[in-house]
């Protein structure tokens, strides 16, 4: 029976990936008949496409090392596991990363045809990258599962996942965000021209930056959060229920992977409709769904509801962060409003004005996690805890097509800015670009709650491995692990904003440079030399990753080794705390300040050119690296040190 059960959770996989196959068929077949659309997109393909070619190239020797090192000190499976679950998490990047930079130049031409074109051909190319995420994420690890046999096994596939993936998502964050700073400062503020307009050279590499940062990055971080919230509830489950407790968060995700194509069907809007309701109505069709099948799962495997309260709170309190990150981030909203309005004192106070936002928004967040973790532990110890994370991923197939579809639409805006298309098209991308910029933070949001449980699930198996039954306070080692893990998402956070600040500084220079050098640059009679731009972000991302990245993977091999099991427990805990704040923090604040500024840009308060809109323009800025480099970092941080440390764990013993 449990052999049916797995053969119907790899056909959901196959079945996600021949969905994603088909809708990148259909984005392919939409012919482009503007010429300068189909350079522009060109342009940003070949940038993007050659960023991820270089930093593979420089994370292969990595996994290849770090996996022959697992095999040689802890055995095969670990070793072999480590290496697919890293090169799952690059393939599903890769995906994404096509589609995307071949859907944003069909968007902008779509929506010369209307905005339910515009939508469906965004929403398309970001579903590509929301199903290949779950159906390479369910197939790899059955088919580590089905080598190996036994959970425990198979831990380092969410390790080589959550190293990819930090990697990219410090690297895609150094880059969009060096360019989107050099762009804003001397384009909008110093030259005083509009944004995404042609004659500012870092403009291409703004572009390629969304989907760099926003398209390969967040994909990364869902997909180690989806694999890693499964391993560590099949691990756990195996102690608790035998083969059941395996195959049962396996299911969970194939009802999900089903709910979600079922979801996605619900995506469309009529000529002058709301194209937000129709995202929101896929997502709540999806959640919905899933919900009926946890019910039916849960009856059908256990022969009552007891684990269904336990994945149900994971999925409610998924989305609930999610519409709490929007009341704190939305322009709709009094809390970005209020920054707006701080911005006619000055930009001073409106970096204290998102401050204080930012961390206020980590309170409701922070008590609906605890609300989750407290429910799944009644209904089902620490196995429910690991069910409730991998009942909030659940919906990842949709959660991710929704977020996709942002960067999708914002490259879509600029490729019709640049391109001199109609006013009434720019209008299109515009409303799509700020549905866009919502569904993003949502999706910020269900990656920090998921990265809590997912986190705590990882914990819960660590500690399981050593035996370790409490955490003793009085032990000075515990304390010394429980200080350094609450400093290292500030060193971390310091290390990624301190690289988005050189390589934006080498931009600065670069675009003024070229603004001073280049005949005819302001009048539109001069080329901007952008492959300079686009060069100059690339090489920072590559260079600046690594020590980040390095922090994450060693800091619980130095503890481990030199302090014991028991203060890397002390370790894991402090990380997750702080980092789980500062993530909420950091990533609410920068984005309140990005739609601060867009309010502004509406009209309000001045409008565009205005002193308050400078301001907002340095808030946003420095609120930049927040939002898509220190702050999703961080999510992958805590779980990647969580599965280091469960990987590793037979050696503290």
């Amino acid at each position: 029976m449990d052999a049916l059960l797995l053969w119907i959770v790899a056909g959901t996989g196959f079945l996600a990936l021949a969905f994603a196959f088909v809708s990148y068929g259909k984005i392919k077949a939409s012919k482009v008949d503007n010429p300068r659309v189909v350079e522009l997109s060109e342009i940003i393909h070949k940038g993007a496409m050659a960023f991820m070619y270089t930093e593979y190239k420089w994370l292969l020797p990595f996994l290849l090392v770090v996996g022959a090192l697992l095999w040689w000190g802890i055995g095969v499976p670990a070793g072999v596991a480590f290496i697919v679950g890293g090169l799952c998490s690059a393939a599903a990047g890769y995906a994404g990363m096509v589609v995307a930079t071949r859907a944003n130049g069909r968007t902008a031409f779509a929506a010369t045809r209307g905005m339910n074109e515009a939508l469906g051909m965004a929403f398309r190319g970001g579903s590509v990258m929301g199903m290949s995420v779950v159906g390479i994420g369910v197939l790899g690890i059955l088919a580590c599962f089905a080598l190996f046999g036994d959970p425990a096994l198979i831990t380092s596939f969410g390790m080589g996942a959550s190293s990819i993936a930090l990697f990219a998502r410090v690297g895609g964050g150094i880059y969009t965000k060096a360019a989107d700073v050099g762009a804003d400062l001397v384009g909008k503020v110093e030259a005083g021209i509009p944004e995404d307009d042609p004659r500012n050279p870092a403009v291409i590499a703004d572009n390629v930056g969304d989907n760099v940062g926003d398209i390969a990055g967040m994909g990364a971080d869902l997909f180690e959060s989806y694999v890693n919230s499964i391993i560590a509830a099949m691990a756990i489950g195996i102690t608790v229920f035998g083969s059941r407790g395996v195959v049962f968060p396996l299911m969970l995700a194939g009802v999900g992977i089903l709910s979600a194509i079922i979801g996605t069907t619900f995506v469309k809007v009529k000529e002058g409709g709301n194209a937000a309701v129709a995202l929101r109505k896929g997502t709540f069709v999806t959640g919905g769904l899933m919900i009926a099948g946890a019910l039916f799962v849960t009856r059908g495997m256990f022969g009552d509801f007891t684990l269904f309260w336990a994945v149900l709170s994971g999925v409610g309190v998924g989305v609930l962060i999610g519409f709490v990150t929007e009341i704190y981030t939305s322009g709709d909203y009094a809390s970005v409003k209020h920054i707006a309005a701080s911005s006619k004192t000055g930009p001073a106070t409106v970096i204290l004005s998102g401050i204080a936002v930012g961390m206020k928004s980590t309170v409701v967040p922070v008590l609906l996690i605890c609300t989750a973790t407290l429910i799944s532990y009644r209904f089902g110890g620490l196995y429910g805890i690991a069910c409730a994370a991998v009942g909030m991923l659940s919906i990842t197939g949709m959660a991710l097509s929704v977020d996709a579809y942002g960067p999708i639409a914002d490259n879509a805006g600029g490729i019709a800015e640049m391109s001199h298309l109609p006013k009434e098209v720019r209008k299109i991308t515009d409303k799509l670009d700020a549905i866009g910029n919502t569904t993003a933070a949502m999706g910020k949001g269900l990656a920090i709650g998921s990265a809590a449980l997912t986190a705590l699930a990882l914990f819960a198996a660590y500690a399981h491995s050593v035996n370790l039954t409490v955490i003793d306070l009085n032990d000075p080692k515990v304390m010394v692990g429980l200080f350094l893990g609450g400093m290292l998402p500030f060193l971390f956070s310091a290390l990624s904003i301190q690289a988005v600040g050189r390589a934006a500084e080498a931009m600065i220079d670069e675009v003024r440079r070229q603004f001073r050098e280049i005949p005819g640059i302001m009048e539109g009679t001069g080329r901007p030399e952008y492959e300079r731009c686009i060069d100059i972000s690339t090489s920072a991302a590559l260079k600046e990753m690594v020590i980040p990245g390095l922090l994450a993977v060693l800091s619980p091999v130095a503890v481990g080794y030199t302090l014991g099991a028991q203060a890397l427990g002390g370790l894991l805990g402090g990380s997750i705390v702080t980092g789980v704040m500062m993530a909420i923090f950091m990533s609410n604040a920068g984005g309140a300040w990005d739609n601060a500024k867009k309010y502004i840009e509406e009209g309000n308060f001045g409008g565009k050119g205005t002193p308050e809109h400078a301001a907002a323009v340095v808030g946003d800025t420095v609120g930049d690296p927040f939002k898509d480099t220190a702050g999703p970092s961080l999510n992958i941080l805590i779980k990647l040190m969580s599965v280091v440390a469960l990987v590793l764990a037979p050696l503290f013993i």
